[in-house]
């Protein structure tokens, strides 16, 4: 009898040691559903982010991630599988993997760290009221539509004629060739517009943009043409047309120019809804940001191979410049 109370109390000292030994669980599972190829800047920024809000991975929580790179088609079995693995929290990146969580679940709070307009496109129902599982950040392209052609004029002052190739079937690439007309017209250039299906369409929109006499090329922000933006970069000087993109990982490619926000400072605030939202904060109480830091980079030794020299007041804006 002695021997079997020892036991017991041994029993009650000793579980706490070994509840101890265990391995943690992890407490949440943050899911990601990236609409193009993910990029390892903005998503480390995240992870640094959350490092910094006390989070640690593998012991506090982990990651689910899945990236359709550039496949529209492929996001919204991609958004359901994150429903399926329970995810805490879905972070998403560009307007089609927002919706396509949107469309997977109406409870599993949905965190934009970038896309269109979020209500326009019936993802939140105001800004300041999202109403709903969805907010976060977006990068409303109204300004920078029209701040990218003047970008490209500034480099190019005697351009009366400017390109754009959009992906027809992108939302956020709709939104901006609206956009873009109405910044031609209020800026008094014809506009050559190519829509594109896909990466065969490319070299044909090229070719149909300076044949059509446009002295420089824009291109939208489709999530299909980061995975190819180094081709993108190349049918520029394969056709001797200034290209400006909106991120700069195009310039950093061999494009000539890239205007557009921060996507490490999107992702890191992403990063502090994530926070709020595990901590209890309802997505339908914290209002939808916009940009607040944007960044100019060019590409010297591309504009070296056009023949182009830029403008001193070009280069003074610049963020980064790649030599």
């Amino acid at each position: 009898m002695r021997f079997g109370r020892v036991g017991f109390l041994l029993a009650l000292l000793l579980a706490p040691l070994a509840a101890a030994a265990q391995p943690a669980r992890p407490a949440y599972r943050v899911g990601y559903l990236e609409a193009g190829e993910i990029r390892p800047r903005p998503w480390e920024a995240f992870k640094q982010r959350l490092r910094e809000l006390g989070y640690v991975e593998g012991r506090t929580f982990t990651f689910e991630i899945r990236s359709a790179n550039g496949r529209a088609d492929r996001l919204p079995p991609l958004a359901a599988e994150l429903v399926r693995l329970k995810v805490d929290i879905i972070l998403t990146a560009g307007t089609a993997a927002a919706r396509a969580a949107k469309d997977a679940t109406a409870t599993i709070p949905i965190v934009m760290a970038t896309g269109g307009d979020p209500v326009g496109l019936g993802l939140v129902a105001t800004l300041g009221r999202p109403g709903g599982n969805v907010t976060g950040l977006t990068t409303l392209s109204r300004e920078l539509s029209a701040k990218r052609l003047e970008m490209l004029r500034e480099a190019l002052p005697h351009a009366t004629r400017i390109g754009l190739v959009w992906h027809r079937t992108s939302d956020i690439d709709a939104l901006t060739k609206r956009e873009t007309e109405e910044a031609a017209r209020s800026a008094k250039v014809s506009l050559t517009l190519q829509g594109v299906d896909g990466p065969a369409d490319f070299d044909r929109a090229f070719g149909a943009i300076v044949a059509d006499g446009a002295s420089g090329l824009l291109v939208a922000s489709s999530a299909m043409f980061y995975g190819h933006r180094r081709r993108l970069a190349e049918l520029g000087l394969k056709h001797r047309v200034p290209t400006v993109f909106a991120f700069r990982d195009y310039v950093e490619a061999g494009g000539l120019m890239a205007y557009g926000p921060s996507y490490e400072e999107l992702f890191q605030r992403a990063a502090g809804y994530v926070d709020r939202i595990l901590k209890g904060a309802r997505p339908a109480d914290l209002p939808v940001e916009q940009p607040t830091t944007f960044e100019l980079a060019v590409n010297l030794k591309t504009a070296q191979a056009l023949g182009l020299t830029l403008p001193p007041s070009v280069l003074a804006r610049a963020a980064a410049i790649i030599q």
